[in-house]
């Protein structure tokens, strides 16, 4: 890239990931693409697209209702609702399929392309951009950017030296675990609500529980101390726990988490009825070995783990089971208590809670409600979704509004 002073565009988007690209391409539907440029301050361009979905791409939900669709986001819910109905998953489906890509649905509502690899995403992106003449600038971050107030434009000055204007300015950032990140973005006058981790795992060091790692169980997941509750599959790992359940929970009570420095207590519950369960083998299962008798969706491996939590050995027939062993038992399948000691997150799928603060942007339209013909989309605003899909949806629906106001003006 060489070092000229003052280019001149219609539109500059900062950020080269979903939300960036997925703005730039539905402007160039009515704005000329040579008037379009994406500044990305690393040499990776969609790098969270790349990754997401263990690298198929969840593009979005199949979720049809904005109303419920909303529900799937701990930050955002009630902003988002109207922003839904006018860019929800039904219009994603249709903007890639208007572009040859067909995504399919899985079992659990997640949706990816048919050929379940992130590259047939990314593949699109950049092919399309490059057809519309769109510029896109890798190494390039973003120093400063100054907005005079008898000015319309913006003035950016890159880390080369690097100078330019723009007409509008859409910002596309994602999300950023440190502060000092968006110290242009506050310095243009807008609050920033600070950045916390939203899906994670529980860290659970050195528990017998790592030893079944990579099993998955389905359970009802409880935060001690508070409301929050999440069912789905958890999963095992060799540092704690993780996987739907844990994930979903880790979104919805990312506050509570982060303030309590992640040492919590939790609660699963992997039998709903675990007393009619104990029951029925004390009647009918008397004189059977405890270790040869379990709940039909357990696995053999994951019986043996509980029976130990519960200081019951497997040779033990069911009638000799005495009170407090039962009582331990139930209370293992009920209310199987862990205290959680630190977190983990993947850098790359890394999904923060905090941001632009809603309240300073029209919602309609993304434009902020302190600098004219400022934007926002994507992560960089205070909202995050669940996992599945969700945080792609906000991504497409975010960028699609900006496009389509900057497009009318």
């Amino acid at each position: 890239m060489k070092a000229q002073n003052n280019i001149h565009k219609k539109v500059i988007i900062i950020g080269g990931g979903a939300a960036g690209f997925f703005a730039a391409l539905n402007l160039s539907d009515s704005i000329p693409g040579e008037e379009v440029l994406i500044l990305e301050k690393s040499q990776k361009l969609l790098s969270k697209v790349k990754v997401s979905g263990g690298g198929r791409c969840n593009v979005t939900h199949a979720c049809f209702d904005p109303k419920e669709l909303s529900k799937y986001y701990p930050r955002g819910e009630k902003e988002l609702l109207g922003p839904f109905h006018s860019f929800y998953p039904a219009d994603t489906i249709e903007w890639f399929d208007q572009r040859g890509i067909e995504l399919k649905v899985e079992e659990d509502g997640r949706m990816f392309p048919t050929t379940d690899s992130s590259q047939t995403i990314i593949d699109c992106f950049l092919e399309e951009a490059e057809e519309k003449g769109i510029s896109v600038w890798k190494g390039a971050e973003v120093k400063s950017v100054i907005k005079e107030e008898n000015d319309s434009t913006f003035k950016l000055v890159l880390d080369d030296g690097q100078r330019l204007v723009a007409e509008h300015l859409v910002v596309a950032v994602g999300g950023n675990p440190k502060l000092k990140h968006y110290e242009w973005i506050q310095e243009l006058g807008h609050q920033i609500i600070p950045p916390i981790p939203s899906l994670f795992t529980f860290n659970l060091p050195k528990h017998p529980s790592n030893e079944l790692m990579g099993l998955s169980q389905e359970a009802m997941v409880k935060l001690i101390g508070t409301n929050e509750e999440a069912y789905g599959p958890l999963l095992f790992t060799h540092w704690g726990m993780s996987g739907p359940a844990i994930l979903k929970l880790s979104a919805r009570a990312a506050d509570y988490l982060h303030k309590k420095n992640y040492q919590f207590e939790f609660e699963v519950e992997w039998l709903s009825n675990a007393a009619a369960f104990i029951q029925e083998q004390r009647k009918n299962a008397a004189n059977k070995k405890v270790g040869m008798i379990k709940p039909q969706e357990f696995s053999k491996r994951f019986w043996q783990y509980l029976l130990d939590r519960a200081n019951i050995s497997q040779e033990l027939n069911w009638a000799d089971l005495k009170k407090e062993q039962l009582l331990n038992l139930q209370q293992c399948l009920e209310a199987d208590r862990y205290q959680a000691n630190g977190k983990t997150t993947f850098k790359e799928e890394f999904v923060t809670a905090g941001g632009i603060d809603l309240k300073e942007i029209h919602m309609k339209s993304m434009e902020s409600k302190i600098v004219p013909n400022l934007f926002f989309c994507g992560e960089v605003i205070n909202v995050d979704g669940l996992t599945g899909g969700f945080n792609f949806q906000a991504a497409w629906t975010t960028a699609w509004l900006a496009a389509k106001e900057i497009s009318g003006r």
